[in-house]
């Protein structure tokens, strides 16, 4: 019986498939990814399904860098206004008020637009007899949902940079070079000047006036910031050279 029904379905195979051997060679030119056993409708909901289902897998990059670029280079004015302006006003709101009074203030203002434009946007609906649905549906139905594929990526790439920390802090605080063990001294030192001095929010307000205007700044003054530059990082290496030379026990690691 199975031959016989073999035998019964080859004709209608041998028919499909000199039938589409045809429309593969004269549709679309023998073009790639072409469907030319499938219909116009059905070939382009498959290769559509094929596309997302390729493309869901990879992970997708929240901001990239060269958008951060952008940003900070003022290449968009009014997009770096916003976020800069944005961002400065919460920090002021921050110093002035607690994180907890700013976030309440935040999502209030936040719902009270959302809520406001729900009940406009009912009350036109019952006045005009329309069936519009929902103002927010097209914002309800974005799939917003990571994928463990996803997240284990963003966690493998965060799990490099905390790991060279680490490895950093070891080296630092168990005095792998003296030198840089000093350097850390110093440095957390002079911190201590400037944390009486600032708290932390102001310390973040002025790191986002430094973010926003050093590169532009740096940008068009680039030749003569790098000449001065290159003068204090050249003393600067002959004055640790100098402390290297001093220091007793200090071997100096040669490069490979």
């Amino acid at each position: 019986m199975a031959e016989s029904s073999a035998a019964t379905q080859s004709p209608s195979v041998s028919s499909s498939s000199s039938g589409a051997e045809p429309s593969a060679l004269g549709g679309g030119g023998g073009s790639p990814g072409a469907c030319p056993a499938l219909g116009a409708k059905s070939c382009g909901s498959s290769c559509a399904d094929s596309f997302v289902s390729s493309s869901s897998s990879q992970p997708v990059s929240i901001v990239s860098t060269s958008q951060v670029h952008d940003l900070i280079f003022w290449r968009d004015v009014k997009k770096t206004g916003f976020v800069f302006g944005t961002t400065l006003i919460m920090l002021l709101s921050l110093a002035a008020f607690s994180v907890i009074s700013v976030v309440s203030y935040l999502i209030l203002a936040l719902l009270s637009v959302t809520i406001s434009f729900r009940v406009y946007k009912s009350v036109i609906q019952a006045v005009q007899k329309s069936e519009e649905g929902h103002p927010f549906k097209a914002y309800l139905d974005v799939d917003i949902t990571l994928s463990s594929e996803a997240f284990h990526n963003y966690m493998n790439a965060a799990m490099v940079h905390v790991n060279k920390a680490l490895k950093l802090i070891i080296r630092l605080f168990l005095v792998e070079d003296l030198v840089d063990s000093l350097k850390l001294a110093v440095f957390m030192w002079l911190m201590t000047y400037v944390g009486a001095v600032f708290n932390g929010i102001t310390l973040l307000i002025l790191a986002e006036l430094l973010v926003f205007s050093v590169p532009i700044v740096y940008e068009k003054y680039k030749t003569q910031i790098d000449h001065y530059v290159g003068i204090a990082r050249d003393q600067t290496k002959s004055i640790v050279e100098k402390i290297q030379a001093k220091l007793p026990g200090i071997a100096k690691k040669k490069a490979e």
